[in-house]
């Protein structure tokens, strides 16, 4: 993980990488590896956006809704083995990030595609 990403590091580049998986074992339903990815993939996308920034959605001060999320699944693969999930963020204007991701296999293989819309702006509370 990029531990400097959370502690204000920015990233020109808008990358940000990271590897997933389950926390347990998963039965072999392909099905129910394709609902967690999902569910996981949806986790640190949109945060992605404030990596150019230096900021992260987890500061108290950030309000983010995704506003649309697609996923595309092209082969199989386990959530309960590490998966890389390569992330960037091309845009982030007027209060609206882009993010997209690619999620890998150990191997190399390519099994999913992310991409995602969100508003990320300051909370009218301020933290």
């Amino acid at each position: 993980m990029e531990y400097g990403r959370y502690l204000g590091q920015k990233s020109e580049s808008g990358k940000f990488n990271v590897w997933i998986k389950a926390t347990g074992k998963l039965p072999d339903d392909p099905a129910i590896h394709q609902c967690v990815l999902a569910y996981a993939s949806d986790m640190s996308l949109l945060n992605t956006a404030l990596v150019p920034h230096g900021r992260s959605l987890f500061e108290k001060e950030f309000m983010g809704a995704s506003l649309d999320h697609a996923l595309w699944l092209h082969r199989p693969f386990r959530a309960d083995d590490w998966l890389l999930y390569a992330q960037e963020s091309p845009s982030m204007t007027g209060s609206r990030g882009f993010a997209r991701g690619l999620i890998f296999r150990r191997d190399g293989g390519l099994v999913a595609s992310v991409a995602q819309e969100g508003l990320v702006r300051i909370s009218r509370k301020g933290g």
